[in-house]
């Protein structure tokens, strides 16, 4: 064996010894990453005061921010004719309404928190998007003013609570006919579940259910199927279903109400067409919060921290593997994050939190308009319903 074959054979091998030795401190270094991204967000998060839901005045300055030369008649009437929303009016305290309205029982939802609060709002008129997607690109000038539950950085939408606070939920049969309904009475549902499994007896493994409504969560699905141990996921149908490929070529799982996701110590939520309306509910359930991406956004998201109440997870997924086994590794770290999770949304994201933003924003809203609004002859007057109980 000649003394070049040799030098070669040793450079291949002390080569391929410390890949192995990399790979092998690889997880540790990781860990060690991920623990410092939780101690320097505790450290510098300060918890926001309770008082007058001053948790989220940011987001309305913010969002009213490229309205403060104020809105005139001509530019709220460029936005009601491009009819991207419903045109409200609010008139010596009354509410009213056009006629047209595209989804009525998301009409309806904002609807209730405008009129538990209309006594105090001054006249006004404004549009509000019942659809899914923001309507208010960046690169739209003027910047119209129209108000839209959820958006990304690249919207000038003004957002408001979405309807689903109240009704007008997406429907998931047979669990959910009629939509999630009613946040208080699933507030205290959830709170009742998550008594019956404290986290000690909580499974230790990620679990989610819900319909393939975008690709993005495909990479859960098949880590479940790699790995069961870890992760408990499978595709639900949905209205588009129309083959078992749309399940990743899996017969539909069995609906599983949110009430029975509090089994589990992690679970997962993603992005649906817009911002998740499961979002909320999850935190409730006293488990962990793996939040996929953070380009879509609610009113209140952004009073809530990575690494404080919720894991943070690349978009492709590509770093859940590695943060799951760090959170099984590091339970009571993980339960302390769940913890803070939990309060947040009981503390600061009450039904009396929703109506108060709902003010507050319709205050400030109305301090804009240069002008005064008046009646429109065929708008109806919009009046308080009977108060729904049921799910």
């Amino acid at each position: 064996m000649d003394a070049a074959w040799l030098l070669c054979f040793a450079f291949v091998f002390l080569h391929e010894f410390r890949s192995i030795q990399c790979n092998q401190e690889e997880p540790a270094v990781k860990s060690k990453k991920y623990e410092t991204e939780v101690f320097e967000a505790v450290k510098n998060y300060t918890p926001c005061k309770q008082h007058n839901c001053s948790c989220y005045q940011s987001v309305l300055e913010n969002d009213l921010l490229p309205f403060q030369d104020g809105i005139s008649f001509e530019l709220l009437s460029s936005a009601v004719n491009r009819g991207v929303g419903t045109h409200y009016q609010i008139i010596r305290n009354k509410l009213y309404r056009e006629q047209n309205c595209m989804f009525p029982a998301r009409c309806s939802g904002v609807e209730h928190f405008i009129l538990e609060v209309i006594d105090k709002i001054p006249d006004t008129e404004l549009v509000i998007n019942v659809r899914d997607y923001p309507q208010v690109p960046k690169w739209m000038n003027p910047t119209q003013p129209v108000f839209s539950f959820s958006k990304t950085s690249e919207y000038q939408d003004i957002m408001y609570p979405a309807w689903t606070f109240w009704e007008g939920g997406p429907a998931v049969w047979p669990i959910y006919p009629t939509g999630l309904g009613r946040w208080d009475v699933m507030r205290k549902d959830l709170e009742q579940s998550s008594l019956q499994w404290p986290w000690e007896k909580k499974i230790s493994k990620g679990f989610f259910r819900g319909s393939r409504t975008s690709s993005e969560r495909d990479p859960l699905i098949l880590l479940s199927r790699e790995d069961p141990e870890l992760v408990d996921a499978e595709y639900t149908k949905n209205q588009a279903w129309k083959s078992e490929k749309d399940t990743l070529g899996r017969t539909p799982a069995k609906e599983i109400p949110l009430v029975d996701h509090c089994k589990y110590k992690y679970l997962f939520n993603f992005r649906g067409v817009a911002a998740s309306f499961r979002f909320k509910h999850l935190f409730l359930c006293g488990s962990l919060v793996f939040h996929v991406g953070e380009e879509w956004l609610e009113y209140f998201y952004p009073s809530m921290a990575p690494w404080v109440h919720y894991i943070p997870v690349k978009p492709d997924l590509s770093d859940l593997r590695d943060l799951l086994k760090f959170v099984k590794e590091n339970d009571k770290l993980a339960h302390e994050i769940a913890k803070r999770g939990q309060q947040f949304v009981l503390e600061n994201l009450r039904m009396e939190d929703v109506s108060c933003y709902w003010e507050k924003l319709l205050i400030e809203y109305s301090k804009l308009l240069t002008y005064h609004p008046e009646k429109k002859k065929n708008y109806s007057e919009i009046k308080t319903k009977n108060i729904k109980m049921e799910l």
